[in-house]
């Protein structure tokens, strides 16, 4: 006699393949403009809380320093000094002149609004990112310009 649990299998492997497809978010190293690729690593570590990605747009020291803390609220503690729950980051709109990104290099200045333990806290940060390769890389994390 034909047993349903067959009949289930397909079902299931179906199933399997929807579910893993479902959640692909872009990219990051498919972004090619650096302030945008300076929000989506802000973005990728403090709201989606997603270690991986953000150090994918990282040099390799910084992406192996990343990587070190585990954590994305370690990272943004021990590298960053901030702490969120949720966060709005916005690039200066300003700060990156057409000329040093055709030069292979800039430095962006990031501005942080959020909420940490019910509390907003207001931040901000400056970077520096280089072209390798024809992508964006976050190289250094530059001291605090106030």
């Amino acid at each position: 006699m034909f047993s349903f649990k067959y009949l289930y299998i397909p079902l299931y492997l179906t199933l399997l393949f929807f579910l893993s497809s479902c959640g692909k978010d872009e990219e990051i190293t498919a972004i090619d403009n650096p302030k945008y690729v300076a929000v989506a690593f802000f973005d990728a570590l403090y709201n989606e809380k997603d270690i991986k990605k953000a150090a994918s747009v990282c040099d390799e020291k910084l992406s192996r320093l990343v990587l070190h803390y585990r954590t994305t609220s370690a990272v943004g503690r021990h590298l960053f000094n901030m702490s969120f729950d949720k966060v709005i980051v916005k690039p200066d709109e300003s700060g990156v002149k057409v000329r040093e990104q055709f030069k292979g290099s800039t430095k962006i200045t990031v501005y942080f609004d959020g909420y940490y333990n019910q509390g907003r806290v207001k931040d901000v940060k400056r970077i520096s990112l280089v072209q390798k390769d024809g992508r964006w890389l976050i190289d250094k994390i530059l001291k605090d310009p106030f």
